[in-house]
């Protein structure tokens, strides 16, 4: 009986030279690529599974991945990043998904040492436990530095065919490439794909989980929009950049699970769109409209005015500089 395996499939090198040696080995392979809205290239992993011929499934998140960064049971890495528990919630659903087609084991394509946050030997055992997937998570690129799984005890899989790379270098894996025989274009540099890993993004995503106890995959979404500024803990104003943030911004504020206060909007001068989450006090206004003046940088001669979308309705409201507009910090 042929066995059949579930391959993680991010599109990257390591991902497609772990399918790849299994294929060669007569092992039937079924792809899952998971989709997180952090996710940065949404295309490769389409591209990779048209190179090697297997079904692709995407996966999108569930509300329960959330919690994975709210609360990381191991830790963020550099940045809001939290490397080990996101694997483990990735392999519990490939786990899943194994069960439910009837597969056989798990493959992925980590590189034993590769990645400091979840590619020690320790994490990689870690990841195995917490899955579920004791003995069924095979790692073909560092398979002889790594105990040997079900399939390779019983000798379904061929371990003698697998390969023992670790560390950081390329070198082994693009040479490896060739000769698969993967074109030089389909051979992408190595890269995290996930917003999460960026230390410019982090302090957004460290003040929403500290400061907002009722943070929603939407307030999640937000973060990825604008520029962030704190008023206080409990208020926060977002800032578009652009037109297409200031649009895109207006369009969050209307939706049905937005928390949004406020949207605020220049009526008599051309200026960014600011979105108030948090109470729309009128210290909150003041400093919202303050922060449209800055980032404007208005020098016209007329009083600025604003047209504010909030609890009172749509009203009009001047906008004034204040000192704690023009000092705050960006997240």
């Amino acid at each position: 009986m042929s066995l059949k395996a579930i391959a993680l499939l991010s599109g990257g090198l390591d991902s497609m030279l772990a399918i790849r040696a299994l294929q060669l080995q007569g092992v039937e392979i079924e792809a899952l690529n998971f989709r997180t809205q952090f996710a940065c290239c949404r295309e490769t992993a389409t591209r990779a599974a048209r190179l090697l011929d297997v079904p692709l499934t995407v996966l999108a998140e569930e509300d329960a991945y959330l919690d994975v960064i709210r609360r990381p049971k191991f830790g963020y890495g550099r940045g809001a990043n939290p490397c080990v528990d996101c694997r483990i919630y990735m392999f519990q659903r490939a786990k899943s998904y194994m069960d439910e087609v009837g597969a056989d084991l798990v493959v992925s394509g980590e590189v034993l040492g590769q990645r400091p946050m979840s590619q020690k030997r320790r994490d990689l055992m870690v990841i195995e436990r917490h899955s579920g997937l004791e003995g069924r998570l095979l790692r073909p690129l560092s398979a002889h530095r790594l105990p040997a799984t079900l399939a390779e005890q019983s000798g379904a899989v061929d371990r003698a065919r697998l390969y023992d790379f670790s560390g950081r270098s390329r070198k082994g894996l693009i040479a490896l490439g060739r000769q698969f025989g993967f074109p030089e274009e389909d051979m992408p540099s190595p890269s995290t794909g996930c917003m999460l890993t960026q230390q410019s993004f982090a302090p957004r995503v460290y003040d929403l989980v500290r400061l907002d106890a009722e943070n929603s995959p939407w307030d999640f979404a937000l973060l990825k929009v604008g520029r962030h500024l704190r008023l206080d803990a409990a208020t926060k104003v977002v800032v578009g950049r652009r037109e297409s943030e200031n649009q895109l911004l207006k369009r969050m504020a209307a939706e049905p699970a937005s928390r949004a206060s406020a949207v605020l909007v220049p009526q008599n001068f051309q200026g960014p769109t600011a979105l108030i989450v948090g109470p729309a006090t009128s210290e909150a206004l003041d400093f919202a409209g303050g922060l449209i003046l800055r980032f404007c940088h208005y020098e016209g001669a007329d009083t600025p005015h604003l047209e504010v979308d909030g609890p009172e309705g749509c009203v009009v409201r001047e906008a004034i500089r204040i000192p704690e507009a023009e000092t705050a910090a960006i997240l």
